[in-house]
């Protein structure tokens, strides 16, 4: 063999040699971990002016980037800082596959409610009454968005006897007719009451007295709660708006990650 292609052979041994060497591990082999690295007081120290206390620093799900959950104002908000650490973004992360809100949903699953605080013997009763899984929701019987929604809730009850919700009457100011309306469908506790008040039908004066809407009101306000339909699962978490069939029985089986104390 000659000389320069003995040579030849020679580099490319070592070509591959050393490119195989840097494909055994850094960034693009192993986890991201092994060259990014955050601390909760580095991030602390990042968010200085943005204030709050930061509760927990993990990988995203958006790739380069840390979910950073800050303490503020009784909330836990999910912030994401890149790996560069020099850049903040706060707001909605959509996720383009599904159309999801990502920092949407982070939020929901970090400001949980106590579920056992909110008293169900006011609800109507969508569904089997005996069902395992159980989705409070608080309704304005003016609502157009609730409207919307009940047939949603149908079909939930109807394909799965395991999930029922309970309906609480909570009227908004907006719909100055909900109020009395509401009263009068929690003395009948009438789901038939209900569905006539979202038609735009009559519904009769109410047959009791009942200081039970003022405190569903007073509950809201405690919980947070400012709009209608809002559903609150098994686990606490709040959803504000309304969903399809399909999207509440995904939520209510995924297993989300409870936040960090």
């Amino acid at each position: 063999m000659k000389r320069s292609s003995l040579l030849a052979v020679l580099l490319f041994f070592l070509s591959a040699t050393s490119t195989l060497a840097f494909q055994e591990g850094g960034c693009g082999a192993g986890d991201c971990r092994d060259c990014h690295a955050l601390t909760v007081p580095e991030a602390q120290g990042l968010l200085k002016d943005v204030g709050g206390t930061v509760r927990e620093v993990k990988l995203s799900e958006v790739p380069g980037m840390w979910a950073v959950h800050v303490e503020k104002d009784g909330k836990t908000i999910p912030l994401y800082i890149d790996f560069s650490k020099q850049y903040l973004i706060g707001g909605k992360v959509i996720k383009l596959a599904t159309r999801e809100d990502l920092a949407g949903l982070s939020y929901i699953n970090l400001n949980r409610v106590d579920v056992a605080r909110i008293p169900v013997t006011d609800a109507l009763v969508i569904g089997n009454p005996k069902a395992q899984q159980k989705i409070i929701v608080f309704d304005d019987p003016e609502c157009p968005a609730c409207k919307n929604f009940h047939p949603e809730m149908e079909k939930v009850a109807a394909a799965h006897k395991d999930i029922a919700f309970l309906v609480k009457m909570y009227p908004l100011q907006m719909h100055p007719d909900a109020y009395g309306k509401a009263r009068a469908i929690v003395c009948a506790k009438s789901v038939a009451m209900l569905a006539d008040s979202l038609q735009g039908k009559a519904v009769p004066p109410p047959a009791c007295e009942t200081d039970q809407v003022d405190k569903n009101i007073a509950l809201a306000k405690e919980l947070g709660i400012n709009s209608t339909p809002t559903l609150i699962f098994p686990d606490g978490r709040v959803f504000p708006g309304g969903r399809d069939a399909a999207t509440i029985v995904r939520f209510l089986n995924e297993k989300s990650e409870k936040p960090a104390k």
